[in-house]
């Protein structure tokens, strides 16, 4: 992880940046969202990508890509909650006194 956090800061740096750009811009919808089934899929796909990186399970170049893969979306990940609060916290309004 340290040679990752060493190597490749810059691109973990702007994945975390452009989260929070994205969580700042994004509107929320009240849409149609994904099914269950479907979510369970992506749940799935995403425990197995998680537990084939920490047992090493993918060898050399393809599994210090997963493994930075990994990282850097859940920093994006990370910094769209971040932009979401901070637009919340910033744009909110207190409620008028009655």
């Amino acid at each position: 992880m340290a040679h990752l956090v060493t190597f490749h800061w810059g691109w973990l740096l702007a994945s975390l940046l452009l989260g929070l750009a994205m969580g700042w811009i994004a509107v929320v919808h009240r849409g149609q969202g994904v099914s269950k089934r479907t979510s369970g899929w992506l749940a799935a796909l995403a425990t197995g990508l998680v537990m084939a990186a920490l047992a090493h399970v993918i060898p050399g170049r393809p599994g210090y890509w997963l493994d930075l893969g990994l990282v850097m979306f859940a920093l994006y990940l990370a910094g769209c909650a971040a932009g979401s609060w901070l637009r919340d916290w910033v744009l909110s309004r207190p409620a008028p006194l009655a």
